[in-house]
């Protein structure tokens, strides 16, 4: 589906170099705009790009959610442009950009996790000990289950760091994400985001009914070689130092469901995972062009493994040659929300990659994502999160993903596609690297 924009639009951006750790630190002090009526429209800010603005009115789906700060929208869409070398060069156009407007990142804390896994591996230095290695998790504390050691017959049913991160890029599987989350240990976790350049991101829990303290606490990790040989033990590991919400305290809607009781007060996520829009987007585009930001912002991690975290990064389940997700419950648009929507009739496009990682819970959906587009020799980077819970009750499972949060999230994608494919660039892109035909395991 397209939509026709007018000339005057598509020469409406700006060439430049700011990065998507610039406009953190940049939008970082504004207020928070946790208390909006839903019957009062969202004006654009003073920080909104008129570009973006622009777009968002461009059809009914988008400008219905963009008027409405009941859907608290955020939205980033980057433009790249190549130099004469092929270099990238990015700019970013926000809108209602606002890292303390807290959302449920859900499963796009799986980024960071999976890269940081990969970067441990790295560090150890331990013989025999890769992302294929037999990987062991045991008991020590409340709340924890075990994966004992176990060498299937098919590889791709054995417990590996390697396949736990195939299982959290392909279908986004929670239980692969306990288990790295475990490998990392919550301190060390939160850590080394700092480290890297956001320090109010927090990843402090499982997707398991973990208390506070149970999720400080994590098990006791060892890989095996084939034959059972340990080859590495770590021990069990505790963060003894609580993490403070960087927003304070946060509370949303106006009930929440336990069980079949609806408890009429808001749902307090002051404890919950928190990472803001930017720091998941400027994650991602690291992975995807690394050398476009200092090396001390950078995980440590090897070529074969930016290759390994592109390859699921863009796999659909069935293309991917892993062997779980051979069957028909998981489709080819299964996490791709921008673009497609996630609906399960759409086959990808020939021509047309999208490198992403989606968040979906609590009525908060997301979708931070890259796309290589060779048919029209055009790609960008576009983040965007919406708020779609309409009676306010959290865990009651009745949200508007269906109706409102996924068509929202295919047009914008769709939208952007199309501008992108009418913008002119001096230097078209050399966008191989991201075709490459992949057999990696």
């Amino acid at each position: 589906m397209k939509t026709k924009l007018s000339a005057a639009l598509r020469h409406t951006y700006t060439i430049g170099l700011v990065s998507l750790l610039a406009i953190a630190a940049v939008v970082a002090g504004r207020p928070a705009f946790l208390n909006q009526r839903a019957n009062k429209a969202a004006k654009p800010t003073d920080d909104d790009s008129p570009l973006l603005d622009s777009l968002l009115r461009t059809a009914p789906i988008l400008a219905r959610v963009a008027a409405d700060p009941a859907y608290e929208l955020q939205v980033i869409y980057t433009q790249i442009d190549r130099d004469a070398q092929n270099h990238p060069h990015f700019t970013p156009h926000t809108y209602h950009l606002n890292p303390r407007q807290y959302f449920n990142p859900a499963s796009l804390v799986k980024l960071p996790v999976v890269a940081f896994s990969l970067e441990k591996l790295n560090d150890l230095h331990s013989p025999g000990v890769t992302r294929r290695t037999t990987m062991a998790t045991g008991t020590a504390f409340r709340c924890q289950t075990p994966v004992p050691f176990a060498a299937p017959a098919d590889s791709d049913q054995t417990a590996t760091v390697g396949n736990y991160i195939k299982r959290m890029l392909l279908v986004s599987d929670n239980s692969a994400y306990n288990r790295l989350y475990e490998f990392l240990g919550q301190g060390p976790l939160n850590a080394r985001l700092a480290q890297l350049g956001f320090p109010d991101a927090r990843i402090t829990r499982r997707f398991a009914p973990c208390d506070t303290a149970a999720n400080r606490h994590t098990n006791p990790i060892s890989f095996h070689a084939a034959a059972g040989d340990t080859l590495y033990k770590q021990p069990a590991l505790a963060n003894l130092s609580p993490y403070a919400s960087p927003l304070g305290p946060v509370l949303k809607g106006r009930a929440y469901q336990v069980g079949k009781k609806i408890i009429r007060q808001p749902y307090d996520f002051t404890t919950a995972n928190h990472l803001p829009l930017a720091d998941i987007s400027a994650l991602l585009r690291t992975l995807l062009f690394p050398e476009s930001v200092p090396g001390p912002q950078r995980p440590r991690l090897t070529a074969a493994d930016y290759l390994f975290l592109r390859r699921y990064l863009h796999a659909t389940p069935h293309e991917s040659g892993f062997r779980p997700y051979a069957a028909p419950r998981y489709f080819d648009a299964y996490k791709k929300y921008l673009y497609y929507g996630r609906n399960p009739k759409l086959s990808v496009e020939e021509g047309l990659r999208i490198y992403n990682i989606v968040g979906m819970s609590h009525g908060f959906l997301a979708d931070v994502a890259y796309f290589a587009d060779s048919l029209h020799h055009s790609e960008f980077l576009l983040s965007a999160v919406v708020y779609v819970n309409s009676d306010g009750i959290i865990n009651d499972g009745a949200y508007e993903y269906e109706t409102i949060g996924l068509p929202f999230l295919a047009r914008l994608g769709q939208t952007i596609r199309q501008y992108e494919s009418d913008r002119p660039r001096r230097y078209p892109p050399k966008l191989d690297e991201f075709f490459v035909s992949e057999a990696i395991r």
